[in-house]
């Protein structure tokens, strides 16, 4: 009797263990960072920016002049030109800020270029660990480097290098 519930367990062990998810974790911000094209891409990017927020930058400071030159002259002008000057810089002041958020808004020109140009970096970067999880047999990958909160996990378990040696940048 001891022997069939011995056998029955092991079984029953066994099949739970054949059943159990096969899993790995990867960090994609490591990977991205590793990847020559995505610093290349990443510094296009800022050379980008840079320029835009120069151009932003110069008519902010023109903005700035003008109010400036409204203030001291303000006294000597006349209602119809206080109106007419005030008028002038709102709407200049309104072409600042439509400028700002078409370069730099939430899907604005910044946001357009860097999914042309880092959107094919993480497409190959997604088609690699699809490919290591279909030949390991992994049931699924998380990702650590963000929205995922981790607690713990077992460095044998970070799968990050194999992606890269996948890209042939290891």
């Amino acid at each position: 009797m001891k022997r069939i519930l011995f056998i029955a367990g092991s079984l029953l062990l066994m099949t739970t263990a054949g059943l159990a998810q096969k899993y790995a974790i990867i960090d994609t911000r490591y990977i991205l960072d590793k990847m020559p094209d995505y610093a290349q891409a990443q510094k296009q990017l800022d050379a980008i920016a840079a320029d835009w927020q120069k151009d932003i930058d110069a008519k902010q400071q023109s903005l700035d002049k003008m109010y400036k030159d409204f203030e001291a002259e303000q006294v000597m002008l006349s209602p119809e030109l206080v109106k007419k000057r005030e008028d002038q810089l709102f709407l200049k002041e309104k072409e600042l800020r439509d400028l700002q958020r078409q370069r730099f808004g939430f899907e604005g020109d910044l946001f357009k270029k860097r999914q042309e140009l880092i959107k094919p970096i993480q497409d190959k970067v997604y088609n690699a660990v699809q490919k290591i999880a279909g030949q390991r047999g992994y049931d699924f990958v998380l990702d650590k480097s963000e929205g995922i909160t981790i607690i713990f996990a077992d460095p044998k378990l970070d799968k990050s290098e194999d992606v890269l040696k996948e890209l042939g940048v290891r």
